[in-house]
């Protein structure tokens, strides 16, 4: 019995018959390959995170999201009756799909979210939450590659009725039927779509999210979470002041003073003219053992920057307006460290003190994870402070770099002095307290701070006056110098 015989632009890859065949049930359509071969890494992605579904749905529902509208075309395929008619139920079932994608096309969150330009792992986290009703119960291994060579989409909406005829298409019939049933679930999803938290990511920049499957997690989370929202609304409040004050960086280098001295490294226009004068054997043999002489320059001495600390106390007494003040204000006193040239370490604490984000480094303020984290386990404020000054004195030991601590809690962090002595002699701290209506802070150690901010009641319950305290507070915290160790 012959083998048989895989459709043109296969071959080699007889895993592509089948994601690739299901897109004549496709109802929107792309000029570009570029972005078929997008919708199969937000397809691969969402097999990651649970959500198994076939390539076209994915596709066309991304792209309804991610591109702006005229770089795409809803409409079907021209042959999709005739080869839906060879499988049960499938062409009524191809139709209905249409009439959904029609009116998940007219949403309001449909519309504005392609005029944001969304990033893959932001469109794969938008499908993820919108298309989870319609997902297998069982995710099946992909065996596709996720990265679609372009060779294999030359020419593919002409070769799609031999693919999709190459394999039964139950899987789609599923899929399909699954979407049907849960159409109604499906439109309210598109409909409560979180946009803002969408556009604040955006407005951050790709900075705001580890890589990978690990920042897909923590977007799902912080759109899956209702108490993230206000933190959104917050940061969006914040962040327009925060990012006009963007400080443009460049690197270069440049000779500083004029020649001070002779030394074995140099440029070859730096180069002593009488090494020369050396025959060629001897001069082979001076260059390759670093034996030449140049002419060395005065150098500027190098500062070694600052690592700033933000620790967030994520206790139960920080819920509601206090939880949505500390952590809007973690991300937009984040992000203006960020912007200065300042490496920034975000972590939580109740009783103990988390790490922070693993998918966190320089030139990173992860939102997503800062909006959508939880801590349970009670409250433990000796404990937290004993820790971090473990971990302060471990990083000290192999980091030369000053190291400022900002701590955002509230009047009731009653640490003992020697402890909070010991975090002060390794860095400079600043506290942020937010305070019960007509309570005080009133801590023993308040002394002990290189500066702190008051935030009361009253002024977390007046929109205008919690935004204009929290920028007075990032503009102090930022300007916080740190000359030398402290002492």
């Amino acid at each position: 019995m012959s083998a048989p015989v895989q459709p043109q632009g296969t071959q080699g890859e007889p895993g592509l018959a089948g994601p690739l065949g299901g897109l004549l049930l496709s109802g929107v359509w792309a000029g570009s390959p570029m972005l078929v071969a997008r919708a199969a890494r937000w397809w691969g992605d969402l097999a990651r995170l649970g959500v198994a579904l076939p390539l076209f749905l994915a596709h066309d529902v991304g792209l309804l999201y991610a591109v702006p509208r005229e770089q795409i075309e809803i409409r079907p395929h021209p042959r999709v009756a005739t080869a839906a008619a060879t499988a049960p139920r499938l062409r009524e079932l191809a139709e209905a799909y249409r009439g959904i994608l029609a009116e998940i096309a007219r949403t309001q969150g449909a519309q504005r979210a392609a005029t944001l330009r969304l990033t893959d792992d932001l469109v794969v986290v938008v499908l993820a939450r919108l298309l989870s009703p319609t997902r297998a119960e069982e995710a099946p291994r992909v065996d596709s590659p996720t990265v679609i060579d372009f060779a294999a989409l030359s020419g593919l909406e002409a070769r799609l009725p031999a693919l999709f005829a190459a394999l039964p298409r139950t899987r789609e019939a599923e899929a399909l039927g699954a979407l049907s049933r849960s159409r109604l679930q499906v439109l309210s999803l598109c409909d409560t779509l979180d946009l803002d938290t969408l556009r604040l990511l955006g407005m951050l920049g790709p900075e705001s999210r580890a890589a990978g499957a690990l920042a897909q997690v923590d977007l799902l989370a912080a759109l899956s979470s209702p108490a993230a929202n206000a933190v959104v609304r917050f940061s969006l409040e914040l962040l327009p002041g925060i990012l006009e004050a963007h400080r443009a960086r460049s690197t270069g280098a440049q000779a500083v003073g004029g020649y001070s001295g002779v030394g074995r490294r140099g440029s070859i226009d730096s180069m002593v003219p009488t090494e020369l004068a050396w025959d060629d054997e001897e001069l082979a043999r001076r260059l390759l053992e670093r034996d030449m002489l140049f002419y060395t320059r005065e150098r500027a001495p190098e500062v070694a920057g600052r690592l700033h600390c933000l620790v967030i106390d994520a206790s139960a007494s920080m819920r509601g307006e206090r939880e949505v003040f500390a952590r809007g204000l973690a991300i937009a006193l984040a992000k203006k460290l960020d912007l200065t040239g300042e490496e920034v370490r975000i972590r939580f604490f109740d009783s103990r003190l988390y790490d922070a984000h693993r998918g966190q480094d320089r030139s990173r303020v992860p939102a997503a994870w800062v909006m959508s984290f939880k801590g349970e386990r009670g409250r433990n404020p000796a404990r937290v402070f004993a820790q971090l000054a473990t971990e302060l004195t471990l990083l000290r030991a192999h980091d030369p770099r000053d190291l400022v601590v900002y701590l955002v809690s509230h009047a009731a962090l009653h640490v003992p002095r020697p402890l909070v002595d010991e975090v002060r002699r390794l860095a400079r701290l600043f506290g942020v307290f937010i305070v019960p209506g007509g309570g005080a802070v009133d801590l023993e150690w308040l002394d002990r701070l290189d500066g702190h901010a008051v935030v009361d009641h009253a002024t977390l319950q007046e929109r205008s006056a919690r935004a204009e305290a929290a920028t007075r507070i990032v503009d102090t915290a930022a300007r916080v110098a740190l000359p030398g160790r402290p002492a």
